[in-house]
């Protein structure tokens, strides 16, 4: 009898609580190594040194140039700040200025004027003088006089029945007698002379005038020739003027935005 247990069936022993670990597992096979590089050449070492040499050089150029753009900025914004800009924005403001000047001053003029006209007058002269009338006045005429008084005459000669008879005889006052005068009066007397005297007439001119005087002189350039070429160069020197105020002057005006 078998009791009960199959044939040929193994039994495992009890395992004893005390009974020893396993051994570790052993370790897998070590990986075949990598194949060594063959030894570098004399043309692979040179060739590894030119690219190291011409990436150092090509570092250095690069570093250089950057210097070099830097110290160009900067000489850039001492230009600007130094000739540039006070050159071109004075030029610019100057010629503006100058198109809105004026010249004021006074101007003193010596000079002696040749005057050849004819002038017509229509005027009315009032005349208020005394005039000297000095004269001779020649007098033929026939006249009564009347004697005042006696008149006595001697040794005048009376006809008496056609005889001549000496005598003296005495003219009444109040005898009127005919008489002829013919003689030369002298004339001086002074006159006085006050009217209205109308003038009419083309008086001709024909003068030398000194003139002495300042005259006042205030000329806009802007209405004046200048005006044009003013504007011109102003306008000229616009563009680059407000170029030079738009670019930065320092790394601050570069680094902060307006």
């Amino acid at each position: 009898m078998n009791n009960g247990r199959q044939p040929n069936a193994q039994t495992t022993p009890p395992r004893s609580v005390f009974a020893e670990p396993a051994p570790p597992a052993p370790p897998p096979p070590l990986a075949a190594p990598p194949p060594q590089p063959p030894a570098p050449t004399t043309a692979s070492r040179l060739s590894s040194a030119f690219w190291k040499g011409a990436t150092l050089f090509s570092l250095a150029v690069n570093l250089v140039l950057v210097l070099a753009l830097l110290l160009a900025v900067l000489f850039v914004f001492q230009i600007k700040r130094g000739l540039a800009q006070p050159l071109v924005g004075g030029l610019h403001s100057n010629f503006l200025q100058m198109d809105a000047a004026s010249i004021i001053t006074t101007v003193q003029v010596d000079d002696t004027i040749h005057v050849v006209d004819t002038i017509h007058v229509i005027d009315t002269i009032q005349v208020n003088d005394t005039l000297p009338v000095v004269f001779d006045l020649p007098l033929t005429t026939v006249t009564a006089v009347t004697l005042t008084r006696d008149i006595p005459i001697r040794n005048t000669m009376v006809y008496l029945n056609g005889l001549p008879v000496p005598t003296d005889i005495v003219l009444p006052a109040g005898t009127p007698l005919d008489i002829q005068l013919d003689l030369v009066v002298p004339v001086s007397q002074t006159v006085p002379v006050v009217l209205d005297v109308p003038v009419n007439l083309d008086v001709p001119i024909s003068l030398d005038v000194p003139v002495s005087l300042e005259v006042p002189v205030n000329i806009p350039l802007n209405q004046t020739e200048l005006h044009a070429p003013f504007t011109n160069l102003a306008n000229l020197l616009g563009p680059y003027n407000t170029l030079l105020e738009e670019t930065p002057s320092s790394w601050r005006e570069v680094l902060t935005p307006r």
